[in-house]
């Protein structure tokens, strides 16, 4: 099938992504006088942001006055265990309670305290309490809050459209092509500048706290066609606390609230038995800790019957969960018919977070290749080995920002807009590439690509089970290309699928790559075969593709600590001293 007919839409910034982070960098550049563009894959009502529960993290010391930045700064990096950028980390502590005051203001409306000021909680591995939220619906909030300023500033979001490529030539992006879900509907998005806002990959997993067809990994794909290195993709926080029953809800997010609230972690002895894990902290710890704490529960035996762990907050009382904790009550509720307030619920480790992705600098959020920005999940630096719950809505806030703000300076400051009919014409052909009758179909694919990540690249892994995901990848790259993506009057579903498949696959081959070359265990990266930290792996696994689109893995160095941000992280714990975070 040929077809190269496409309208043309122009703007000064366009984004690729609908979520938070997309809907900040599109409010900044709007203020700052650019006519803005904004793409989501889903309705943007219904994007991933509404699915973080938490909170959001800024050290205002509301209630534990000892709060302060650089403590932020220290628990986020320490935990980390000496991969994030520290620059990037240093910006977030520094500039989170502006952007958690301003979207306050906006809408998201924060939980109080009896003098007005936003109350704040504990979240797994914060020093103090530092986690503003709204109920358990912190996500939603915060999207909302940001809907209503991208209407107020007559800013268009455009749903349904799938970005297929990136425009570039000569390492300069100048826009992206993209197709209508519904329709079929091509459009040459140009832009003086484009911001990745895509989310990350984890949906890749058979247990996910993503829903169908988010987190497919196809940020990471654009990046890497338009020449951006992707790092640390091997680390991918599973969370502690996912469903576990019923089967189309396993993987579902149980938030971390619960045990910021109090919630207990029980076996099926009826023992607490974080106290042999991380006595100090409890269920207050990491989430890798904790994760590995539940995984190990639950393959030793001493598991729930349906294959998790307990988790019980009936001891706070039902008017205490309903208050704090709605979301959950009714989630439970409404699908098992449990009364969280007199019943545990069952829960297991589930795949919730990118932590790696695409390299960019601290400040501007630039990938390398010009004109080309991102934010995000989709991004690598904040994170490192260990993400702490509550950052990454402040992530996609104060870096949103700032890339919106980078990409409209570009487009202030340029001379000559860049456009080429050729990179077009090879982005239809690409389009064209993927409508053809096969023998396979895409669903399948990834559904079987899903079980592979979760046996060969779960909470703990192996050599021989890594090689093994590798080679099975690989089968499916070979399958994959004889799809069959025959476009009807019922939409371009199929195309879309085809698309994420290819996304999926070479974003799990880069994480499954990365983590063969980590022989060691930090953080969320659990090598059975290699159970202690290890310094010579203090650097960052960086994947590009080559000249055929194979994957290029390096190892690159961490960026070294300033001066004064190492005296922050010696004065809670030497920065040498991993062997103590890690789980025995």
């Amino acid at each position: 099938m040929v077809n190269n007919n496409h309208t043309t839409q122009i703007s000064n910034v366009l984004i690729i992504g609908s979520g938070g982070a997309g809907l900040r960098a599109a409010i900044e550049a709007k203020q700052l006088g650019m006519e803005v563009t904004v793409l989501g894959k889903r309705q943007s009502t219904d994007v991933h942001t509404v699915l973080a529960a938490g909170g959001i993290n800024a050290a205002f010391g509301n209630v534990d006055p000892e709060d302060s930045w650089e403590q932020h700064f220290a628990d986020t990096y320490i935990e980390g265990y000496g991969l994030s950028e520290p620059e990037v980390v240093e910006l977030m502590a520094k500039e989170s309670p502006s952007l958690v005051r301003e979207i306050d203001e906006w809408g998201a409306n924060f939980a109080k305290l009896p003098n007005g000021d936003i109350d704040q909680r504990f979240f797994g591995a914060h020093t103090y309490r530092r986690t503003c939220y709204s109920g358990d619906y912190t996500g939603r909030s915060i999207l909302f809050a940001l809907i209503n300023k991208v209407k107020s500033l007559d800013i268009p979001i455009l749903d349904s459209q799938y970005v297929s490529d990136l425009l570039v030539e000569d390492n300069i992006c100048f826009g992206a092509m993209a197709f209508d879900i519904q329709t079929g509907q091509r459009t040459v998005f140009l832009a003086d500048s484009v911001i990745i806002a895509a989310g990350g990959h984890t949906r890749l997993w058979r247990k996910s706290s993503s829903r169908r067809n988010e987190n497919t990994g196809d940020g990471f794909h654009l990046g890497l066609k338009a020449g951006c290195k992707l790092s640390d993709m091997e680390m991918v926080q599973f969370h502690p606390t996912g469903m576990v029953i019923p089967e189309e809800m396993a993987g579902t997010l149980v938030t971390e609230a619960v045990r910021g609230e109090g919630g207990k972690l029980l076996n099926s002895d009826g023992e607490r038995f974080m106290k042999n894990y991380d006595s100090d902290r409890m269920e207050l710890s990491t989430r890798d800790r904790v994760a590995m704490a539940n995984y190990t529960e639950i393959v030793e035996g001493r598991g729930s019957p349906n294959g998790g762990v307990y988790l019980d907050i009936s001891h706070k009382g039902k008017d205490f969960i309903i208050e704090k904790l709605p979301r959950m009550y009714r989630q439970f509720l409404d699908t098992l018919m449990i009364d969280i307030s007199k019943s545990p619920m069952e829960v297991s480790p589930t795949a919730h977070y990118s932590m790696g992705g695409i390299v960019v600098t601290p400040e501007e959020h630039s990938t390398g290749v010009e004109g080309l920005y991102a934010a995000g999940e989709v991004t690598a630096g904040l994170h490192g080995a260990n993400r702490l719950g509550g950052n990454s809505l402040a992530e996609i806030l104060i870096f949103g920002k700032r890339a919106g703000a980078a990409a409209s300076k570009r487009s202030k400051d340029i001379d000559i807009h860049k456009r080429s009919k050729k990179v077009i014409e090879n982005a239809h052909e690409n389009l064209n590439s993927y409508i053809k009758n096969g023998s396979e179909v895409a669903r399948p694919l990834q559904r079987s690509l899903r079980n592979i990540m979760w046996e060969y690249g779960g909470v703990v892994k192996s050599e021989k089970k890594l090689k093994k995901g590798l080679s099975e990848i690989a089968n499916l790259k070979e399958a994959s290309k004889d799809l069959d993506v025959r476009p009807d009057s019922e939409g371009y579903q199929d195309l879309m699928l085809a698309f994420d498949l290819q996304a999926s696959l070479i974003s799990s081959e880069a994480t499954l790559l990365s983590a063969l070359n980590r022989e060691e265990s930090r953080g969320a990266h659990q090598r059975e075969d290699f159970e202690d930290i290890d310094k010579k792996f203090n650097v960052n696994m960086k994947v590009e593709f080559d000249n055929n689109e194979n994957l290029l893995l390096t190892k690159e160095d961490t960026p070294s600590l300033k001066k004064e941000l190492k005296s922050l992280i010696t004065k809670t714990k030497e920065i040498d001293n991993f062997e103590g975070m890690l789980l025995e």
